[in-house]
C-alpha cells in the first residue's frame, strides 16, 4: 500500500487516485493472489508435480507476486509522475491515469517493483535455494 499513497493527493485531485483512500479490495486479491496460490500448491507436493520440478514451481509463485508488484509500482508511480504517457495499443499520447498508459517512469518503477520482490525471495528468504534443474 506504501507505493499506492505516492502522490496521493495529486492523484486524488486528477481523479486518478486508487479508490477506497488507496486500499485494495478483494478483487485485487484474489485476481493477484490465485496464480501463486496454484504454485505454491503445487511446489509443496513434492520433488516433482506434473513433471515440473518444485524449483520451478517456486519460481513461478515468485514470478506471479513479483509480476504484480511490478505492475502495481508502474502504475502507482506512473500515475504520479509519468511526465509523458503513451497508450500502450497505439503509442498516441493519452493523459496520465488513463487505462493502458505507460510511461518511462512507471515502467522504471515495474522493473525496481519487480526486481524488489525477486531479489529479496532469492537472497533474504532463499525461497528458491538453487536454479538447478530449471533449464
Amino acid at each position: 500500500q506504501a507505493v499506492t499513497k505516492v502522490g496521493f493527493d495529486e492523484k486524488t485531485k486528477l481523479g486518478i487516485a486508487e479508490g477506497r483512500g488507496g486500499r485494495r479490495g478483494p478483487e485485487n486479491v484474489w485476481g493477484s493472489a490465485l496464480t501463486g496460490v496454484l504454485c505454491a500448491a503445487a511446489a509443496s507436493q513434492g520433488t516433482e508435480f506434473l513433471g515440473i520440478s518444485t524449483t520451478v514451481w517456486l519460481l513461478a509463485y515468485v514470478a506471479s507476486l513479483a509480476t504484480k508488484l511490478a505492475d502495481t509500482f508502474a502504475s502507482e508511480i506512473g500515475k504520479a509522475y509519468g511526465k509523458t504517457t503513451f497508450l500502450i495499443t497505439s503509442l498516441q499520447p493519452v493523459p496520465r491515469g488513463t487505462e493502458g498508459a505507460i510511461s518511462l517512469e512507471g515502467t522504471i518503477a515495474s522493473i525496481v517493483g519487480g526486481l524488489l520482490l525477486s531479489l529479496y525471495a532469492y537472497l533474504v528468504v532463499g525461497l528458491v535455494p538453487s536454479l538447478e534443474g530449471v533449464a
